[in-house]
């Protein structure tokens, strides 16, 4: 886990004075920007950060840092994540390929320390040459919200950032399946949500709790590590808390929400046994959890929780999680057609069966609960993928590079 200071959370908008004044001559890139319509946003416009648009930072003029040049481009591009690293140039990944930055030339390790340096304080700086990796969220205006992490490598320092966008997607703009959407109306239980780095899992989170939000009037208290997506009150009241910053760890977070009448809990990260029995343990006692696991398949999920606690203590998990466990979506993010990506989706929704399954210990069972419980909406992840192939969403080679039964789609493997 990446080591963290207790302030992690930056904003373009109040970065301290001293990237203000650093002298022109001796900072690649720098821009002067005034105020005006903003215009970062325009289809098409050009990658090249030095003909980049000015932004819009408030009602003054104001330095705006190399850094933040790079990061309006890739909301400019459509890009999710923007790769740095010494001794190459800045890289995009758009519609989840990486490609260069064309005409920018290799960044050497000084002068990314220096590009890096300008959005972080002085100490959380300190914190990462100290222990060569940092975590933390920063916000642009007008821009969105990154996710960024800080690491040593072989020709000197590194950074990937993901933009997290300052408007959350609503589940219909998502493309969520109604079965999905209707987690939102659980009064209680343990929902995983789960898949790969980078499937989109926080997003469909976001627009699960967006959901919650425009309900019923409860208490929320998301935790992550960093602060994700940001969600105004409407008919809940939100306490967002930072690992790191808030609270010491997730257990800890989670721990404290149990005592803060807390109706619903939304877990970043199950990272640990404990985090994982506090999560159970919170939805046998009315709360509505939820969390995410990196695993890919319902049943895979399962295995994942049980096989967190020791041996003597997994039957006792057992039937615990058969008594919690509401849903598990498994989703993957795929390339779409005509340009793009989107997300699809295993979903398992609680029955009698899977109760019996997992108290049993038979999560072989699994994909005989889904098979049987379409009529709930529930559906395994390649058959969502064949239904994606058939409405000519994504084409075959896309769905055997996701599918988890690579018989099925042979055919299409090229």
């Amino acid at each position: 886990m990446a080591k963290r200071s207790g302030a992690t959370i930056r904003s373009g908008a109040s970065r301290p004075a001293r990237a203000s004044v650093c002298s022109r001559s001796t900072i690649p890139w720098r821009h002067w920007c005034r105020s005006a319509s903003s215009t970062w946003s325009k289809p098409g416009a050009s990658p090249s950060i030095a003909a980049a648009s000015p932004v819009e930072h408030g009602t003054r003029d104001c330095w705006m840092s190399d850094l933040d040049q790079l990061f309006v481009t890739l909301r400019q591009r459509g890009g999710s994540d923007l790769h740095l690293s010494a001794g190459r140039p800045p890289i995009l990944r758009i519609s989840g390929e990486v490609e260069a930055l064309d005409g920018e030339p290799p960044l050497n390790d000084d002068a990314l320390k220096q590009l890096l340096s300008e959005i972080v304080s002085p100490e959380e700086w300190r914190s990462f040459e100290r222990d060569g990796d940092f975590d933390f969220a920063y916000a642009l205006p007008n821009v969105g919200r990154f996710r960024g992490n800080y690491f040593r490598q072989e020709r000197g320092v590194g950074a990937v950032f993901r933009l997290v966008p300052e408007t959350i997607l609503g589940a219909d703009e998502l493309g969520l399946p109604d079965a999905i959407k209707k987690l939102a109306e659980l009064e209680s239980g343990l929902v995983l949500i789960t898949g790969p780095t980078g499937s989109g899992k926080s997003t469909t989170l976001a627009a699960i709790i967006d959901l919650i939000n425009r309900g019923t009037p409860r208490h929320v208290v998301t935790i992550e590590d960093p602060l994700e997506f940001v969600h105004q009150n409407k008919s809940c009241v939100i306490s967002h808390r930072e690992v790191g910053k808030h609270a010491e760890s997730f257990a800890d977070a989670l721990a404290a929400a149990l005592r803060q009448d807390a109706d619903v809990v939304l877990v970043g990260e199950m990272r640990d046994p404990e985090t994982i029995s506090l999560a159970i343990e919170g939805a046998s006692m009315g709360i509505l959890v939820f969390g995410t696991l990196h695993t890919s398949s319902a049943a895979k999920t399962v295995d994942r929780v049980i096989d967190a606690f020791p041996a003597d203590q997994q039957a006792q998990a057992q039937g615990s999680l058969a008594d919690s466990l509401m849903a598990v979506v498994s989703q993957v993010l795929c390339k779409k057609a005509g340009g793009g990506r989107m997300g699809v989706h295993e979903i398992l929704i609680r029955n009698r069966g899977l109760a019996g399954a997992i108290r049993e210990g038979n999560t072989a069972m699994i994909n005989s609960i889904i098979g049987a419980g379409r009529g709930l909406g529930m559906q395994t992840l390649d058959d969502a993928l064949a239904q994606a192939l058939e409405a000519g969403l994504i084409d075959g080679y896309e769905a055997y590079l996701k599918c988890n039964d690579k018989r099925r789609f042979q055919q299409f493997a090229g």
